[in-house]
């Protein structure tokens, strides 16, 4: 496993698994077998309602919680200063954790605007020590300068949704440029990329699959990545991309896939619930 260095000086493992939406039935099998795999980092959210059973499973492995990380986020409906401390304290309570590794607000929602004073709660939490590092998810380019300009504590990433349809070029030099790191949700498109020709030929060429070369592009790009899954084998299969290396030629030719596609909201048309 690859871990990348965060602004505040925290390392966080560079994979990691999602839970978007997956069930309680599924999540204990997901994340045991993620675990298993080699995993450490595993990112839930608010909104997921599945905080409750990811703390179940965690509370039943060996693994020592400093070698875990842990992510989760504040959803829409609570945001604002008071509301985002309650969603907290409700989210550590249903994890069974005495602390979170990475807390988000998961969307800006500009026409609410209530993303800064949301930020503003995360911060009081990440110097209290509740949280180990904060950031944001979802945010465009002048969300962030806003949050800059107005905010003490630079946040450590910007999770958005990132593949080589939606390459998000100019918001990653953005975030280079103020040392935040981005982390991809939909690494895959929900598997969409799995049949585009450039990618086949790319996994043929290095006998891997199609989702390890679209995870292994991230990676060499700096990207973080949290694949979604919950078939055991394919979980695997997801982080099995550390013992080869796409070329500056494969790595030229995905980026000439970028179509500005996305499968998610524009982060400005996201409202509060």
């Amino acid at each position: 496993m690859d871990y990348v260095q965060l602004n505040n000086g925290v390392k966080m493992p560079q994979l990691g698994l999602g839970v978007y939406k997956v069930t309680e039935e599924e999540i204990e099998r997901a994340v045991k077998a993620a675990l298993e795999s080699g995993y450490r980092a595993i990112d839930t959210a608010q909104f997921y309602e599945n905080e409750k059973a990811l703390g179940n499973v965690l509370k039943e492995t060996d693994i020592p919680r400093e070698d875990l990380f842990i992510t989760t986020k504040v959803w829409n409906s609570h945001q604002g200063y008071e509301k985002t401390l309650e969603a907290f304290d409700a989210s550590l309570e249903k994890l069974g954790l005495e602390y979170v590794d990475l807390y988000l607000v998961h969307w800006p929602c500009p026409d609410f605007d209530l993303y800064i004073e949301t930020y503003r709660a995360l911060e009081k939490l990440y110097n209290e020590g509740k949280v180990k590092a904060i950031g944001v998810s979802n945010f465009n380019i002048e969300h962030l300068e806003r949050l800059l300009k107005e905010c003490d504590v630079t946040p450590v990433l910007n999770q958005v949704e990132c593949h080589p349809y939606l390459q998000q070029q100019a918001l990653k030099a953005f975030c280079r440029e103020h040392d935040i790191h981005v982390e991809a949700w939909a690494p895959l498109m929900k598997g969409k990329l799995m049949e585009d020709e450039v990618i086949k030929t790319l996994a043929t060429k290095h006998q891997k699959t199609p989702a390890q070369i679209i995870l292994r592009w991230h990676l060499q790009n700096e990207t973080i990545v949290i694949p979604k899954s919950v078939t055991p084998s394919r979980i695997k299969e997801n982080i099995d991309v550390f013992d080869f290396a796409l070329t500056k030629e494969d790595m030229e030719e995905i980026a000439t896939l970028d179509r500005g596609e996305r499968q998610g909201k524009e982060p400005n048309e996201m409202h509060l619930q």
